[in-house]
């Protein structure tokens, strides 16, 4: 099959998602080409099977903000005809659905017939999404694809209730790759900054407000009171800021570390011995899996598709929004000796495998076979 991924080409998870699929499908011997306004982050080099088409957006006076979905339409023509495309799969519904609606319309015209599967991630249906200026928009989008997929139960029921949808929404969960975290030794980095040995506890998020960095900070304090630790931060986003403040309020800077923005996860994850994700809401959950992928057990909270991809007291627990007493109790019964710790890094590390993008890619061939034949 010769597919379009769309997606954003940043390093949140949906990018991740759709750019992992594409250079698993490509593995696969089909042919994937990624259109997007900058070569995504986990597309570090164009291999076999793998194209990439930069959508440009030009500067125009008139405008005082670019029209990218038309920009992003023109380029999606432009590729499925002279590329000779099966079918375009766009990962978040705004704009890239609408884009995607438009370009097929134009192509129709042309004797052109270009189906397209829109992925629901998230954020595009809890958040953008319930802006009543999105919503005729991101309805209609949906309710034209070829077929919808949600990353988990949790995502497809707000999408039901939120959006009058016409179509069945298959769920597909985000998976991860094993072979990107096998374990390295990096006793020597991990020692810069637990240098006596201390349990390293570690957030990695984008610090906006729906993560809830703030109890990561109150939950370290609460540990730390108990047994020497350390925590690093990776990430950056509208509440960095803040997080520093409270820091020093809470007097823990100097066993603190943020080390904001990480392009290659995988090389530092494997130094934690605990993730801590307290999110308000997660739809999927993805930077708690590659935790748990990398043995590391994970504390989050019991919000949207975190029950679907945690199993409790095995990969590690699940508390209530905002309890930040009950997250540190539990931390501590992972973290209190060696034996524990070891226990719940091998069971985080089984139920992460369940996610196994072999076990995964299946499902979206399936799909496009599907689509492909009606």
């Amino acid at each position: 099959m010769r597919i379009g991924i769309v997606c954003y080409p940043t390093i949140g998870g949906s990018g991740v998602v759709a750019t992992e699929l594409g250079k698993a499908l490509a593995d696969k011997g089909h042919q994937v080409h990624f259109i997007t306004y900058d070569q995504p982050v986990r597309l570090s080099e164009l291999g076999k099977n793998i194209f990439y088409h930069e959508v440009m957006v030009s500067q125009y006076p008139l405008f005082q903000y670019t029209p990218y979905e038309l920009v992003l339409t023109s380029k999606l023509v432009d590729v499925v005809k002279h590329e000779k495309l099966d079918l375009l799969h766009v990962h978040y519904a705004i704009p890239h659905a609408s884009a995607a609606y438009m370009a097929q319309q134009i192509l129709k015209q042309q004797g052109i017939n270009i189906p397209f599967i829109t992925t629901l991630h998230g954020t595009d249906i809890t958040l953008v999404g319930k802006d009543p200026s999105f919503e005729p928009v991101i309805t209609f989008s949906i309710n034209n694809s070829n077929a919808v997929t949600a990353v988990s139960e949790s995502l497809k029921g707000d999408t039901l209730k939120n959006f009058d949808v016409e179509p069945e929404i298959q769920v597909i969960p985000n998976f991860i790759c094993p072979e990107r975290h096998q374990v390295i030794d990096n006793s020597e980095l991990k020692e810069t900054y637990a240098p006596n040995g201390e349990r390293v506890i570690m957030h990695m998020s984008n610090f906006r407000p729906v993560k809830r960095v703030h109890d990561v900070l109150k939950t370290f304090a609460l540990i730390r009171e108990k047994i020497p630790a350390k925590m690093i931060l990776v990430g950056d986003g509208p509440d960095r800021f803040s997080a520093e403040k409270m820091c020093r309020e809470l007097g823990t800077c100097q066993d603190t570390f943020f080390l904001g923005k990480v392009k290659d996860v995988e090389e530092v994850i494997d130094i934690a011995d605990l993730f801590v994700l307290p999110s308000q809401t997660e739809s999927f959950g993805l930077a708690a899996l590659e935790a748990m992928i990398s043995r590391v057990p994970v504390i989050t909270t019991n919000a949207g598709g975190l029950p679907e991809v945690m199993e409790q007291g095995v990969s590690g627990f699940m508390s209530e929004v905002g309890d930040v007493n009950d997250m540190a109790k539990n931390a501590l019964k992972i973290l209190k000796d060696d034996e524990s710790l070891e226990q719940f890094r091998a069971g985080a590390f089984k139920q992460a495998n369940k996610f196994d993008i072999k076990n995964i890619l299946p499902h979206y061939e399936n799909l496009y076979n599907n689509v492909l034949s009606q």
